[in-house]
């Protein structure tokens, strides 16, 4: 237990690191004492308070919560299929998202009506129950994860490919910013988006952690959490509906971020020394909410003033991990 306090403070620490020095880099450098000057006196109106209070604040917080949720979203879904290579990425469920995202999208452009948020997480959410539904005809198909995987991929290259074609042709000059969103971004954060997502995931999040005894029992087998009283099906699409909701709340707002979703919960595993759901959960969203902090850093700040895409950032390092991952459960198949 005092191993395990240690490893949350030690996450948690490097998250406040994280926090300051996003707020203090970037094309412009913002000292310790500016940032407790802006933030004391809620300053929004020097050039240096907007930059703090109306940029790079949103971004963080946004940064924070979308990184925490997809790696959540990630952990119900490896739940679900009882397979850590499981991911909404991976899985092609973000690109379902995108795609209807991007129809709306352009829809709205063109048709001269501006697009609510609620409306951008509403279609997100229909479009990952879309691929979700899919990924779940070919899961009673087959039992080989690999092959699931690689069905998972297809839908995600084909829906990539169908929002590349709608950008392609899109006739608006805020084109650009739709091309941005569908690399994966948190460059149009806003305080106005963040009244959306932060309830959803805070709710998503507790649902989790009431889940949580539940999905270690189901970790056992279906057969041993039906003698424990456990609805199956009910479960299993509770499981889904969250995860669903996380990935599609994060597509939404900052389009379809690679490798969190994957990656964090298997990094969570190792370093923690364990399967249970009720130390997971929190330390997945953690290093959610690192991974993702230390990605916008990189991508904005790197080739600044050239920003990198976020999944550009996550898949370098993010992809690796996936890699090993499927070369140890290959090992683990053979025996």
């Amino acid at each position: 237990m005092k191993k395990k306090t240690v490893l949350y403070a030690i996450l948690i620490v490097l998250v406040a690191i994280l926090i300051l020095v996003n707020i203090c880099q970037g094309s412009v450098s913002v000292s310790l004492s500016d940032i407790w000057s802006i933030l004391k006196t809620a300053d929004t109106q020097s050039t240096m308070g907007k930059i703090i209070m109306q940029i790079r604040l949103p971004r963080i917080v946004e940064a924070a919560f979308l990184g925490g949720a997809l790696a959540l979203s990630g952990y119900l879904l490896q739940a679900f299929f009882q397979n850590p290579i499981a991911g909404p990425y991976i899985l092609g469920i973000s690109s379902g998202a995108k795609l209807l995202v991007a129809v709306l999208m352009v829809l709205s452009l063109n048709m001269g009506f501006v697009m609510k948020s609620w409306m951008m997480i509403v279609v997100a959410f229909i479009g990952s129950l879309i691929a979700t539904g899919f990924v779940l005809v070919v899961s009673f198909k087959v039992r080989s994860m690999s092959i699931l995987v690689v069905c998972g991929v297809m839908v995600g290259y084909i829906c990539s490919a169908i929002t590349e074609l709608i950008v392609a042709f899109a006739d608006d000059s805020n084109i650009v910013n739709l091309h941005n969103w569908s690399q994966g971004t948190f460059s149009a954060a806003s305080w106005n988006d963040a009244i959306y997502y932060i309830p959803i995931v805070l709710v998503c999040l507790i649902l989790s952690v009431f889940m949580s005894k539940t999905i270690e029992a189901y970790m056992f087998g279906e057969s041993y959490a039906s003698t424990l009283g456990i609805d199956i099906k009910c479960f299993r699409f509770a499981l889904i509906v969250v995860s669903s909701i996380l990935s599609a709340t994060v597509t939404a707002f900052a389009g379809p971020i690679s490798f969190v979703g994957i990656a964090m919960p298997h990094i969570a595993r190792t370093i923690f020394k364990s399967e249970k759901p009720g130390t997971i959960i929190p330390a997945a969203c953690l290093l959610g909410v690192i991974f993702a902090l230390l990605s916008d850093l990189i991508a904005r700040s790197m080739f600044s003033p050239t920003e990198l895409s976020i999944s550009t950032v996550t898949a370098i390092f993010g992809a690796p991990i996936v890699i090993s991952m499927m070369v140890r459960s290959r090992r683990r198949e053979n025996g």
